[in-house]
């Protein structure tokens, strides 16, 4: 066996190898230039907004679409048009990113969490029903690292009991539900396009929804409650309480760019992850994802599952997840995480921290949720025992991924050394 570069041998992966997202040209430049000599810096009603807004909705599938500044503002957006507020109800996945449970307390209403789906780690549908009440109004999924969740089985829930479906599909641009692109599968769509997405804008966000009366609402909640309109003089009289949620042109030009290659770029990244799901299975210690027969996901993340039991280790998942990463981090194979607990056990929940005072636990409309009486197991051995590849996506190639399964097969090859050598 050669020696592991933790140990003094040579890198699998070649220094400055693994290129960084998203993948720029030229045309992403000029794109970006051009605002400058567009006299249009900002505003809802500037030309690289009204574009986007109507090519994202095109791309989608719905009637309306609205740029934003960010996806916790698209989720906010999607919740106070949705009229949810104090008092109310959302039930979402234990297991996302804390932005979608702070668009639900942003709008004073309370998060309720169900576990998830081991396979998919998305919101396990056969779990929603138990949390439903008379102070619920919606069911919020997440399309979590790109994977989409059960959506018919969450709207047949909705539809029983007169639920709205807001999608947090911040991770799944261009995933797929039944041919049905994420988005278009719920009353309301939201995305995030910060620099990691899949459509990259370096910030920004989009929302969508075929219901005009919700982009009504949405629209003034993203400029200050006011309705802006894009000729004629402005009010200036707020109509209710709103945020200044507007992008500004730059962002919208660079995302415009960017959406001519989201379908190659997504490709890509699903070529890359077959390849490494297909050889990832003939490796002990670990697997790749799986994918439901209704999904088409993008692969926001790569998700690699540690398993050392089928390598006689007497470790726990994460254990063995720990001392690969040391090993591979070495080798130039960076394996990552973003979450490590599920978010209804984050600070903010333990200690009712809200916006203030309790609220929106303990204020006149709402309901103490003791969230320490619940519990969600799946997601804590989730994050145990996952955690996410790096650079799978382009402009890197399949020959990284070859690199990286070399990685994966060294290290399965000698797991004891392994472990001897994570310390």
């Amino acid at each position: 066996m050669s020696q592991f570069a933790i140990e003094g041998g040579s890198r699998i992966v070649p220094e400055d190898m693994v290129q960084a997202w998203p993948p720029l040209n030229q045309a992403d430049r000029d794109a970006v230039l051009g605002i400058f000599d567009s006299g249009h810096l900002h505003g809802t009603s500037a030309p690289k907004a009204l574009e986007l807004q109507e090519k994202w909705a095109d791309y989608v599938g719905t009637k309306y679409a609205l740029v934003t500044n960010s996806g916790t503002a698209s989720l906010h957006m999607g919740v106070a048009a949705a009229g949810i507020g104090p008092g109310d109800e959302v039930i979402t996945s234990a297991f996302t990113y804390w932005s979608t449970a702070a668009a639900i307390l942003h709008h004073n209403a309370v998060p309720i969490f169900v576990d998830i789906d081991p396979k998919t780690y998305t919101m396990d549908p056969a779990l929603i029903e138990e949390r439903v009440n008379e102070h619920t109004k919606a069911i919020l999924p997440v399309h979590i690292h790109g994977m989409v969740a059960d959506i018919d089985a969450i709207k047949e829930i909705a539809a029983k009991h007169d639920l709205l479906v807001i999608e947090d599909a911040c991770q799944a641009h261009g995933a797929t539900y039944k041919g049905v692109k994420t988005g278009a599968l719920g009353d309301i769509g939201c995305f995030s396009c910060n620099r990691s997405k899949n459509l990259s804008g370096g910030e920004g966000g989009l929302w969508n929804t075929d219901n005009e009366e919700f982009v009504a609402r949405a629209a003034k909640l993203r400029e200050f409650g006011e309705v802006v309109a894009a000729t004629g003089p402005r009010e200036y009289n707020a109509y209710g309480l709103g945020w200044m949620y507007r992008p500004h042109e730059f962002i919208n030009a660079f995302i415009l760019s960017q959406l001519e290659r989201l379908d190659y770029n997504n490709s890509k990244r699903r070529d890359f992850a077959a390849y490494l799901t297909k050889e990832l299975a003939d490796i002990p210690g670990f697997e790749g994802p799986y994918t439901p027969d209704y999904a088409d996901p993008c692969y926001f993340s790569y998700v690699v599952t540690f398993k050392p039991e089928e390598l006689g280790l007497d470790l726990t998942p994460e254990q063995w997840k720990k001392a690969v990463q040391k090993v591979l981090a070495a080798e130039g194979i960076a394996i990552g995480q973003w979450q490590t607990r599920p978010v209804p056990s984050q600070d903010v929940f333990m200690d009712r921290v809200g916006y203030g005072k309790g609220c929106p636990w303990t204020c006149p409309h709402g309901r103490n949720v003791d969230y320490t009486e619940e519990t969600y197991p799946l997601t804590e051995e989730f994050i145990a025992s996952h955690a996410y590849l790096g650079g799978v996506y382009p402009p890197n190639t399949m020959e990284l991924m070859e690199l990286y399964i070399d990685g994966f097969r060294k290290v399965s090859e000698n797991a004891e050394k392994v472990v001897e050598l994570a310390g």
